[in-house]
C-alpha cells in the first residue's frame, strides 16, 4: 500500500493468475471490470487517472497516472495470461449498478463504510465537461473531500481537528474524516482520552494503549452502541479491560454514549448530504426519488439513523434504501457485460462503415482510373466507349475586360431555374450588374413533352422580360444547360440523356437550342442564342472573371460535374491544334462500365436500383447532393435491422425513399449543433425514441459518407489538375478552381475534405478554390458577351 505502484500492480496482477488458476480459466480471455475506488479523473470507460489516494494508500508513481495502463502493464510483464480491461469504476457506481439490476429505480449509490462516497444520476445537460446534452451520466461526487475548502470548519471539533494532523493526508478528506469506518473508532478514542483527564471516566487514569493512535477500531464502536440487553456494556467492559484499564459501570456507560454521539453525528451528517443530492434529482426530474447503497452493513443502528434523518430533510422525496449485498464487484462485472455488450455493438457498426471508409491507396487508384478515362474520352478511337465524355464546349477565350453590353443568360439545370438580365461595362471599372428572377418548373413539364417544357421556359423569359420592363427587346442569350450534351459549335448542344430527374420526351437526340428557338418562334418575339454552355463552365467564366488563373469549374450540388481548359492537340474530336478549349468531362458517369464496383457498397447499389436511371451516374451518385442523404438511410437502416441503433425500431418514415434529405446531412454535420437538434431532426422522421447515443452514431454515418464523397470528389479533381500540370510539362502548377453547388457551400467539412484530398493525391498543384457567388447564369451571359465580342470583330 505504501510502495512503489509497480509493485501494488504487480501484487493485484499476482492475485488476479492466482484466481484465475485457481478456476481453471487462466488460458482465457475474459472481459473485466475493475472496481478501483479512489477519486480519479475519467475520459471514458476503460481510463482513470488517481487524482489521489485516500483510505491509507501512499503507492508512489500512480497520481497522475491511468491506473488500467498500470494494471494491463503488470499483466503483459507477467506474461502467463491475458484480460481485456473494459471498464473502470468507483465502488459507489458498482453499488449502485448492483441495487440497480433489482430495482430500476435506483439511482444514487452510497459507500459508508472504511471511507464514504456517493454517486448518482445526474442530466447530461448540467454535465459542463462532457459532450452532449441529451440523457443521463453517473456522476462520481467523490464527497469525502467536502470541507476541504473550509465548508464545515464551524462544524469540526478539536477532536477532528486531531485526526486530521495524525493522518496521511492533513488537509484531506475532511468529510470523510468526520462519518467514515476508518476514522469513527479513532474519534471515540480521542474523546474517551480528553475525558479521563478531566477526571470524568477512568478515575481520572489514561494507559499507553488508550493513548495509542489506531488502538479502538469502528467495529467496536458498532458493538458498544447497542443498547439491547446490556450487551453494549458487556462489549464496552470487554474493549476498556483490552486497553488496560479497570471500568466501572458508569465508565461503560458514559463510552457507550460517546459511541452513540459519534455514529449519531455521522449518520446525521451523511444524511444532510445525502438529501442535498435527492433535492438535486427531484429538482431536475420533479420526481420521487429511490436510491440505493451499502451502508455500513455492520451497523444496523447508523442505517436507521441515516434514513430516519433523510427522511425529515426531504420529506417530499419518497426514498427507499437497498443493502448491496454483494458489494460492488457484482456492479462492476454489470458495467462490464453493458460495455463488453456495447463494444461489440460498436464493433460491428465500424464493419459496416469501414466499407465507406478510403485508404490513401484507394484514392490514388480513383484518380489514376479517371486519369484513364479523361484520356479515352478524348481519344476519336475509345471516345464512344468511355464513360467520361470530355466533351468539346467551343470555348476557347476567357473575358478579356472589353466585352460590354446587356444580355440575357437562362439558367436551367435542377427543379428551379433562373432568368437573368446581365450589364457588363467594361474599362478601368468594369463591372457585372445582374437582375434575375427564378422560376420553378413543375413537375408534369420535368415528365411530359419536351415541348411542353421549353414552350414553359420561354413562357417565364418573356415573363422577365416583362418584368424588367424590356417586353419585345431582342438581346443576345447565354444558355446554361447543365445536362450532358453532344457539341459540334458554340451555340448547338444535343442532349444526349437526361439526368436529376428529368424525363421530357423528344428531346434526347436533339440540339437544345433549336427546342429554344422554336418556342420562341411559337411566342413570337425574337431572342439571339449565341451560346450554350455547362454550368460547370459557366461557373469557370463567372470566376475566371475575377481571377485569371481560373481554368477549371466544378460544380458539386444536387449533381456534379468537371470542365476544365484541355490542350487543343490532345482533343481529338475537334480539329485544329493550337491554343485551348473548354472540355466538359461530364465525370458523373465515371463508373457506369465498372470503373467504381470495388469501391461501390451495398448501400450505393440500393440508391441506384431504385433511381430514376440505374446503372447510370454511378460517380455522381456517390458524390452529389441528389443521393447522399438516401445512403444515409440505407446505412441507418441495416444498423437499425442489425439492432444496432434505434433499439431495433425501425419506424415506417424511415422505410421511406427520399425522406432523409442531404440538408439533414449539412445540419446535423454542424458543430454548432448540439445532438439535441440532432434528436429533433430524428424525431421529424418518425424516430420519437432515440437516444443520446443514436444522435453520436447518426452524425457518425453522415461523417464517414459525406467525407467518402468529398474525398472521392477529390480524387477526381487531383487527376485533372495533375493533367493540367502534365500537359504543360510543368513541375509544379499554380491553378484556380472556380467552384459552386450547394452541397460544397453548405456542408460545414465537404470543402475542407476535398481540400485536403487534393492536396494530398496530387502534390505538384498548388491548388486554390474560390466560390461562384453568382452561379453559372453570369458565367453563361460572359461567354455570350465574349462571343459576340469576337464575332463583332469579325474574328470568326
Amino acid at each position: 500500500m505504501r510502495g512503489s505502484g509497480e509493485e501494488l500492480f504487480d501484487h493485484i496482477a499476482e492475485c488476479l493468475a492466482n484466481f484465475l488458476e485457481k478456476l481453471g480459466i487462466k488460458n482465457q480471455k475474459l472481459p473485466l471490470g475493475f472496481t478501483f475506488s479512489f477519486p480519479c479523473q475519467q475520459t471514458k470507460l476503460d481510463e482513470s487517472i488517481l487524482v489521489s489516494w485516500t483510505k491509507g494508500f501512499k503507492s508512489h508513481g500512480v497520481e497522475g497516472r491511468n491506473v488500467v495502463s498500470l494494471l494491463r502493464k503488470a499483466i503483459i510483464k507477467r506474461g502467463d495470461f491475458d484480460i481485456d480491461i473494459v471498464s473502470v469504476i468507483n465502488d459507489t457506481v458498482g453499488t449502485m449498478m448492483t441495487c440497480g439490476y433489482d430495482d430500476h429505480h435506483c439511482e444514487i449509490g452510497l459507500i459508508v463504510g472504511t471511507g464514504t462516497n456517493a454517486c448518482y444520476m445526474e442530466e447530461m445537460r448540467h454535465l459542463e465537461l462532457v459532450e452532449g446534452d441529451e440523457g443521463r451520466m453517473c456522476v462520481n461526487m467523490e464527497w469525502g473531500a467536502f470541507g476541504d475548502d473550509g465548508a464545515l470548519d464551524d462544524l469540526r471539533t478539536d477532536f477532528d481537528q486531531d485526526i486530521d494532523a495524525g493522518s496521511l493526508n492533513p488537509g484531506k478528506q475532511l468529510f470523510e474524516k468526520m462519518i467514515s469506518g476508518m476514522y469513527m473508532g479513532e474519534l471515540v478514542r480521542l474523546i474517551l482520552v480528553k475525558m479521563a483527564k478531566e477526571d470524568l471516566v477512568f478515575q481520572g487514569h489514561t494507559t499507553p494503549d488508550l493513548v495509542t493512535n489506531g488502538q479502538l477500531q469502528t467495529s467496536f464502536v458498532s458493538a458498544i452502541e447497542n443498547d439491547k440487553d446490556k450487551e453494549g456494556l458487556v462489549s464496552a467492559e470487554k474493549m476498556l479491560r483490552g486497553l488496560g484499564l479497570d471500568p466501572s459501570v458508569e465508565d461503560c456507560v458514559a463510552t457507550r454514549r460517546v459511541c452513540q454521539v459519534v455514529s449519531t453525528r455521522a449518520a446525521h451528517l451523511c444524511a444532510a448530504t445525502l438529501a442535498a443530492v435527492l433535492r438535486q434529482i427531484r429538482d431536475n426530474k420533479a420526481l420521487r426519488s429511490v436510491t440505493g447503497g451499502r451502508v455500513c452493513a455492520s451497523s444496523p443502528r447508523f442505517a436507521r439513523r441515516l434514513h430516519k434523518m433523510v427522511r425529515r430533510l426531504v420529506p417530499d422525496c419518497d426514498v427507499r434504501f437497498l443493502r448491496s449485498e454483494d458489494g460492488s464487484g457484482k456492479g462492476a462485472a454489470m458495467v462490464t457485460a453493458v460495455a463488453f455488450r456495447l463494444a461489440i455493438q460498436h464493433a460491428g457498426r465500424q464493419r459496416i462503415l469501414d466499407a465507406l471508409r478510403l485508404s490513401q491507396e484507394q484514392l490514388l487508384d480513383v484518380k489514376r482510373r479517371m486519369g484513364e478515362e479523361m484520356n479515352r474520352g478524348l481519344a476519336k478511337e475509345s471516345h464512344d466507349q468511355a464513360t467520361v465524355k470530355m466533351l468539346p464546349t467551343f470555348v476557347r477565350s476567357m473575358p478579356d475586360g472589353t466585352e460590354s453590353g446587356e444580355f440575357l443568360a437562362l439558367d436551367l439545370g435542377g427543379t428551379n431555374f433562373r432568368v437573368l438580365l446581365v450589364r457588363v461595362r467594361r474599362g478601368k471599372r468594369r463591372s457585372v450588374e445582374m437582375h434575375n428572377k427564378i422560376y420553378a418548373i413543375p413537375q408534369e413539364a420535368m415528365q411530359g413533352t419536351g415541348e411542353e417544357l421549353f414552350d414553359h421556359i420561354v413562357h417565364c423569359i418573356a415573363d422577365f422580360l416583362e418584368y424588367m420592363g424590356m417586353k419585345g427587346a431582342s438581346l443576345p442569350l447565354g444558355f446554361t444547360f447543365s445536362f450532358p450534351c453532344h457539341q459540334s459549335k458554340l451555340d448547338q448542344g444535343i442532349l444526349l440523356k437526361w439526368t436529376k430527374g428529368f424525363k421530357a420526351t423528344g428531346c434526347e437526340g436533339e440540339d437544345v437550342v433549336t427546342l429554344l428557338k422554336d418556342a420562341i418562334y411559337r411566342r413570337e418575339f425574337d431572342l439571339d442564342v449565341v451560346a450554350v454552355v455547362n454550368d460547370t463552365v459557366g461557373t469557370m467564366m463567372t470566376c475566371g472573371y475575377e481571377d485569371p488563373l481560373c481554368e477549371v469549374g466544378l460544380i458539386v450540388g444536387t449533381g456534379t460535374n468537371v470542365c476544365y481548359m484541355e490542350e487543343m492537340q490532345n482533343m481529338e474530336l475537334v480539329d485544329g491544334s493550337e491554343g485551348k478549349m473548354c472540355v466538359n468531362m461530364e465525370w458523373g458517369a465515371f463508373g457506369d462500365h465498372g470503373e467504381l464496383d470495388d469501391f461501390s457498397t451495398d448501400f450505393d447499389k440500393a440508391v441506384d436500383e431504385h433511381s430514376a436511371n440505374p446503372g447510370k451516374q454511378t460517380y455522381e451518385k456517390m458524390i452529389s447532393g441528389m443521393y447522399l442523404g438516401e445512403i444515409v438511410r440505407n446505412v441507418l437502416l441495416e444498423f437499425t435491422t442489425k439492432g444496432l441503433l434505434f433499439r431495433g425500431k425501425l419506424s415506417e418514415r424511415l422505410k421511406t425513399r427520399g425522406i432523409f434529405e442531404t440538408k439533414f446531412l449539412s445540419q446535423i454535420e454542424s458543430d454548432r449543433l448540439a445532438l439535441r437538434q440532432v434528436r429533433s431532426i430524428l424525431q421529424h422522421l418518425g424516430l420519437t425514441s432515440s437516444t443520446c447515443d443514436d444522435s453520436i452514431l447518426v452524425k457518425e454515418v453522415c461523417s464517414v459518407v459525406a467525407c467518402r464523397a468529398a474525398q472521392l470528389c477529390g480524387a477526381g479533381l487531383a487527376a485533372v489538375v495533375d493533367k493540367i500540370r502534365q500537359n504543360r510539362n510543368l513541375p509544379e502548377l499554380k491553378i484556380t478552381v472556380g467552384v459552386d453547388g450547394t452541397l460544397y457551400k453548405l456542408h460545414p467539412h465537404f470543402s475542407n475534405f476535398m481540400h485536403e484530398t487534393v492536396r494530398d493525391l496530387a502534390p505538384q498543384c498548388k491548388v486554390t478554390f474560390i466560390q461562384s457567388e453568382d452561379g453559372s447564369g453570369k458565367g453563361a451571359a460572359l461567354i455570350t458577351a465574349v462571343a459576340c465580342r469576337i464575332r463583332d470583330a469579325g474574328q470568326c
